[in-house]
């Protein structure tokens, strides 16, 4: 038997509101935003056409610049992973939370404005971490370039 896996996600869907990036105490860029899927079938019974929307968490490190362009409404294509995290609430309870971790986040346009609709006019506002270059930067300065490739340690994380 095989010793691999894999932990892929696609999706293609409207943002649901706009994007919202927040830095951890050694100043890395975690921006947040959730994506709406939608799938539509026929009712076998009733010959009605039924939709069903899911919702996902989506979780973009070190894009800090990409906020303003992720907007409530827009289409957008993300690749990434899955992951599942636990943290206590107020009342000091676990509680378990499913994301998605972006690799790759392509605005393909929809609602909200500055990019046309048609396919052919795809604009990535995110590369994908293989094709960028590592740039070397002064200790304690964010990076303001998209998706740049760097490991991120636990002391980054803010959970």
């Amino acid at each position: 038997m095989a010793s691999r896996s894999v932990n892929k996600v696609i999706l293609v869907g409207n943002l649901g509101r706009d994007a919202e990036t927040k830095f951890t105490p050694s100043n890395v860029a975690r921006t947040t935003f959730s994506v709406a899927t939608t799938r539509r079938w026929k009712d076998q019974q009733t010959g009605e056409w039924k939709d069903e929307t899911d919702w996902h968490n989506i979780v973009l490190w070190r894009s800090e610049n990409l906020a303003n362009f992720l907007t409530k409404g827009k289409q957008v294509y993300i690749e990434g992973r899955l992951q599942t995290r636990s943290y206590d609430d107020k009342d000091g309870q676990k509680r378990y939370t499913t994301e998605v971790v972006a690799e790759e986040v392509i605005l393909l346009g929809g609602r909200g404005g500055d990019v046309p609709d048609d396919a052919s006019s795809t604009q990535p506002v995110s590369m994908p971490r293989s094709a960028t270059q590592r740039t070397s930067r002064p200790q304690g300065q964010p990076d303001h370039s998209p998706g740049f490739d760097q490991a991120i340690g636990d002391d980054d994380v803010p959970f």
